[in-house]
């Protein structure tokens, strides 16, 4: 029990300063940025060979962001954080992070990959101005092949989520907010 309640102090701490300890959107120093290009290019392509219907999600799309890694650790209160790179016209404009804070019942810990398809230039722009999050009722699609051809839009979102082995059940996405630093 007293290690439960450690534990617990410890994500409370870690996700109570996560949004303010001055993780930096933007990598620092040009090898981890371009590190981090590559991961999302590389999760990109890996989507799209467990999804080919997703390329056509996004070459429709005003813009997308792909999150290569996102960790998520919960013991009773769980937080996220990852880094990202955005697209716009199949081009990087710059980066991207995401921290999500959660409370209830939740034990363990994942990796997944989180790309996000933005509908409309409006959409897009929202997004950029570091202001945007998901509400609390906000679900991802679990990509798997033919998911991106089913995929809706919802206020101009689209949200796809995979594993290292390639399939994870639907996300919830609520508390899940977002920062952007151009090119």
């Amino acid at each position: 029990m007293k290690h439960m309640i450690l534990s617990t102090a410890v994500l409370m701490g870690i996700a109570g300063t996560l949004p303010l300890s001055g993780c930096s959107t933007e990598p620092k120093g040009e090898t981890a940025q371009s590190d981090l290009r590559t991961d999302a290019q590389n999760a990109l392509n890996k989507a799209q060979a467990a999804d080919p219907s997703l390329k056509q999600v996004l070459s429709s799309a005003a813009g997308y962001a792909v999150f290569p890694k996102v960790g998520k650790a919960a013991v009773g209160i769980g937080g996220a954080y990852g880094r990202g790179v955005l697209y716009e016209g199949g081009a990087w404009v710059g980066y991207c992070d995401m921290t999500q804070a959660n409370f209830g019942i939740a034990l363990g810990g994942q990796t997944f990959t989180q790309i996000i398809a933005f509908e409309t230039p409006q959409a897009l722009a929202k997004f950029k101005t570091g202001n945007f999050a998901f509400d609390a009722a906000a679900t991802a699609v679990a990509l798997k092949s033919g998911a991106g051809a089913t995929a809706k839009y919802t206020d101009g979102v689209s949200v796809f989520v995979t594993n290292e082995s390639g399939l994870m059940a639907a996300a919830s996405l609520g508390g899940q907010k977002f920062s952007f630093t151009p090119k």
